[in-house]
């Protein structure tokens, strides 16, 4: 600042004809220099004060306000990021206690479906074996019984066949002895 006045001042005192104030340009005169010098500092020095007391500090205000809001932004989303990283350490968590939890469910039912399916196949095997001697007992009761028809048919048929050849009925008790004799030999294997 002191510079400008040193330079107005010296172009002031100067009596110096500059080439071009002759020629119409009257910024060069030097009688109009104190005028203007007068003007060129009321008017910068106006603008300064309206820069320095009202403009700049609302600019600043605004900056610090910015400032202090991106502050208060990075410290909420630290604060909401620490509370996301708890979050995700009880999710996790709760996902491995859940995991855990499904292994033990699925061990215990495992188990119990095992030892039911073991009682299951154990009661089956015994109903099974009651059949199976069921079903043995009634086959050797139709041996037995179909040995007494067979033996019966047998003695009908002889007697019969022996009728129709000789024409006379022969003794029962010789068909049924005859009968008898040739099924021991024969049905004895199948029995």
């Amino acid at each position: 600042m002191r510079l400008f006045f040193l330079i107005v001042g010296i172009f002031s005192i100067s009596q110096i004809n500059l080439l071009a104030a002759e020629a119409g340009m009257p910024q060069l005169d030097p009688t109009y220099w104190s005028s203007q010098a007068f003007w060129l500092i009321l008017i910068f020095a106006l603008l300064y004060l309206a820069l320095s007391k009202i403009f700049l500090p609302k600019i600043k205000n605004n900056i610090d306000d910015r400032e202090d809001k991106i502050k208060d932004d990075v410290d909420e989303a630290q604060k909401l990021k620490s509370v996301a990283e708890q979050k995700l350490i009880e999710y996790e968590t709760t996902i491995e206690n859940a995991k855990k939890e499904v292994q033990k469910i699925l061990f215990v039912s495992k188990n119990k479906l095992s030892s039911d399916m073991q009682d299951k196949k154990k009661k089956i095997e015994k109903e099974l074996e009651l059949e199976l001697k069921s079903a043995e007992q009634e086959i050797k009761n139709l041996k037995k019984e179909s040995v007494t028809d067979i033996t019966n048919i047998s003695e009908e048929m002889t007697s019969k066949v022996i009728e129709m050849i000789s024409g006379e009925p022969l003794n029962k008790s010789s068909v049924e002895a005859a009968v008898l004799e040739s099924t021991k030999k024969k049905l004895g294997k199948y029995l």
